[in-house]
């Protein structure tokens, strides 16, 4: 069998392969491959890096191999009258043909780009190689030795500019001995000069004001002078230039239906870091126009400026376009929990505008249905729920003592929430009541973003139990199953929590730590608050949860081009209940399989360690843990149209930090856990549509934990698709 599948694949490759040149015209030939190495190999120079400087390159390649894309072009037929030849050719891929002109440019841009870099002696080479009507071009780069800056020296011509110069140049200066003598390392320090003077008021300064000469003095040493010229005038003389001051700020309407603009004034000057009587400022003009653009309640915003005649005085002049406050919004959705089916809606009002100050208002009920089966000896199959929350969310930090300053140069909300959410099972009814004040913000000029829950308080209660869930599980003594009933009891949660995220677009951190129930155990040691039959101290008359919780995902991605990239992934997470909770609620718990872990299993399906699922019916409660480790690698190609692929591979497992009799094995081990990590392998699709992306996951178990050995174990070496395959649908990436 397995030797089939690779013939069929063997035979859709040699297909590929010779279909290429189908639509290839007698004379030209199809542009294979193109390589470009350094000749010798030099440090500093990257030739996967340089490749972008090639103007041709050959068709796209899944997975960097297979030229499926130019197959399913070559599958059309040259009617193009027929839906099917027109279609194969939109979602397939033209044959590059190969264009000598192409190749003599590409080989002087190369050049040019070398010299930028500083090797000002490079030469490139291009190499043909042909074969029936296939070409393979091969560039090499002759770098030679690069050139160093000996000695810089600043020259600027405007006395008042280098008054203000002076000390930066002492001390910020980008331009040194030893330096390489670059393009990129010139350009910088004319562009960092050109944005300082900008922010001190020099309006109408741009870096084309400032020029370099530059003196061979060796065999590779260069001396540099930075010339900072005067303006032109239009009659041809030089002047110093111009140092501008704001003299008004108008704000005005960019509705033209509506002369007004919908927000308080103090809430226009607060986001207005253009001030009267300043100097202008490139860096205040730009502010501005991130902190109206974060406002819920604007369109766009316009800025302009107009000088003053025969003055250095300008007015600015700001339009605000604000949107409709008030919007109602329905939506349905399917469900399907471990293959029961079922729908929801959702009725969400938004008003983005509440007090004219751009706070956003949000008030969603929700309710959903659910048909469940397999359950014998209760009243009813279904499951019901019904939800109302609301979110009240502030653009700004309210809070007391906090320096105006650090409210300027941050981006900041402020958010108070309320939840009530009403869950009828046929085995139990649950409420839950949540009240929270979170704070998230950002410094623009970073990558960072923080989150701190001052406040979060959850109460659970368990109104009404059916008496057949109580006889087979909480009331059953054989059982014994702790964390079963611990997670059936009415429990009050309040966490203070903290929140970290990094993201360059190249490395992706992610770091969470959340504690709960410290100040209601001080407050019980203090004041002798009540304890329950178990011990535990009460609050209300409901034992309260303690624990600490710490998460760190890391994500790094490898870009070989635009059509591959490769994705690492590694998460940890440890939670610890302590003081008055020797058990997680149920909702803090970690669990492991799924669209977003290891996806050869289906979800809340592995673990922890090598625990055996014994009851399906709650081993949602059983396999939970309190740590879990991912591994993740993913290889993401671009198809065609908005069709992407991924291979992937995920190793991972939850574990208990306690043994617990009701899930054996479970616990965490540091001379077993290695033994204990599960490893799976698959393939994905996903529909990239810009604002969300549907994927779909085909996982296999490749290395099965719960087992010790033979084939269960090692799944990979026997692999049987209706114990080893899961299918995952998510929307969204998976890190």
């Amino acid at each position: 069998m397995r030797f089939r599948y690779t013939f069929y694949l063997l035979g859709a490759v040699l297909f590929c392969a010779c279909s290429e040149t189908k639509y290839v015209p007698e004379g030209d030939y199809l542009l294979d491959k193109v390589k470009v190495k350094s000749d010798p190999p030099t440090k500093g120079i990257n030739p996967s890096d340089m490749k972008a400087y090639v103007r041709q390159v050959g068709n796209s390649r899944w997975f960097s191999a297979v030229k499926i894309p130019l197959a399913t072009y070559s599958l059309s037929g040259r009617d193009t009258t027929k839906w099917i030849n027109r279609m194969l050719r939109s979602i397939g891929e033209a044959p590059v043909l190969y264009d000598s002109a192409s190749t003599r440019r590409s080989m002087a841009d190369l050049q040019m780009q070398l010299v930028n870099m500083g090797y000002l002696r490079a030469s490139v080479d291009a190499m043909t190689k042909s074969k029936k009507k296939k070409v393979d071009v091969t560039y090499f780069l002759h770098p030679g030795q690069p050139y160093y800056i000996r000695h810089v020296d600043y020259v600027v011509q405007d006395s008042a500019i280098a008054s203000h110069l002076r000390l930066d140049l002492e001390q910020n200066r980008q331009l040194k001995q030893g330096m390489l003598f670059s393009v990129a390392n010139l350009d910088g320090e004319r562009k960092r000069i050109t944005q300082l003077l900008n922010n001190l008021g020099y309006y109408r300064f741009n870096k084309e004001y400032i020029s370099f000469e530059a003196d061979s003095v060796g065999k590779q040493d260069i001396d540099v002078v930075l010339i900072l010229r005067k303006q032109r005038l239009s009659n041809g003389q030089e002047a110093p230039h111009q140092r501008y001051q704001v003299r008004n700020v108008v704000f005005e309407s960019g509705d033209r239906e509506d002369s007004v603009i919908h927000l308080r004034q103090g809430v226009l000057r607060r986001n207005t870091y253009v001030k009267e009587g300043d100097y202008y400022s490139a860096d205040d003009l730009q502010n501005t126009y991130n902190h109206f653009g974060r406002l819920g309640a604007v369109r766009y915003t316009n800025i302009t400026w107009k000088e003053q005649p025969d003055s250095n005085l300008l007015d600015c002049q700001i339009q605000v376009s604000t949107n409709k406050p008030s919007t109602i919004s329905f939506q349905p959705e399917g469900t399907n929990t471990a293959g029961d089916l079922g729908f929801a809606a959702s009725l969400t009002y938004q008003n983005r505008n509440l007090f004219r100050g751009s706070e956003n208002l949000s008030i969603e009920l929700r309710g959903a249905y659910e048909a469940i089966k397999g359950l014998e000896g209760y009243s009813n199959h279904n499951f019901l729920e019904y939800s109302l929350g609301t979110k009240l969310t502030f653009p700004s930090f309210i809070a007391p003592f906090l320096s105006s300053g650090f409210r300027r140069r941050v981006n900041a909300t402020s958010q108070v929430s309320l939840l009530y959410d009403l869950q009828n099972r046929p085995e139990f009814h649950r409420r839950v009541f949540s009240v929270g004040w979170r704070y998230r913000w950002n410094d623009p000029r970073h990558h960072d973003t923080y989150r701190l829950d001052l406040l979060d308080l959850n109460y659970i209660s368990m109104p009404w139990i059916s008496d057949t869930f109580k006889k087979e599980y909480l009331d059953n003594t054989t059982s014994r199953n702790a964390i079963l009933r611990y997670n059936y009891e009415n429990l009050f949660i309040m966490k203070f929590g903290v929140g970290y995220a990094y993201n360059n677009g190249i490395i992706a951190i992610k770091a969470n730590a959340e504690t709960a129930g410290n100040l209601l155990g001080l407050m019980a040691k203090s004041f002798g608050f009540h304890r329950d039959n178990d011990g535990r101290y009460t609050f209300l008359d409901v034992a309260y949860a303690q624990y600490l919780k710490v998460d760190l995902d890391v994500t790094r991605t490898i870009n070989f081009d635009y059509y591959n990239q490769l994705v690492f992934h590694a998460g940890l997470g440890i939670a610890y209940p302590y003081g008055n909770s020797t058990i997680l609620p149920f909702e803090k718990r970690y669990f492991s399989g799924g669209a977003n872990s290891v996806r050869g299993w289906s979800v809340r399906s592995l673990g922890p360690g090598k625990y055996i699922s014994r009851d399906g019916r709650i081993d949602f409660i059983n396999q939970t843990g309190d740590m879990k480790l991912d591994f993740n690698v993913e290889y993401r190609a671009h198809l065609f149209w908005k069709l992407g692929m991924a291979l992937f591979a995920d190793a991972g497992n939850i574990w208990t930090l306690r043994n617990y009799d009701e899930q054996p094995g479970g616990q965490f081990k540091f001379t077993q856990f290695l033994k204990q990590m599960a490893v799976s392998y698959g393939l994905g699709f996903r529909f990239n549509f810009d604002y969300f992306v549907l994927r779909f996951d085909m996982g296999m178990k490749a290395i099965n934990p719960a087992y010790e050995e033979g084939d269960d174990r090692f799944p990979i070496v026997h692999p049987k698709l209706s114990r080893d395959f899961a299918f995952h649908f998510a929307v969204g990436l998976p890190f």
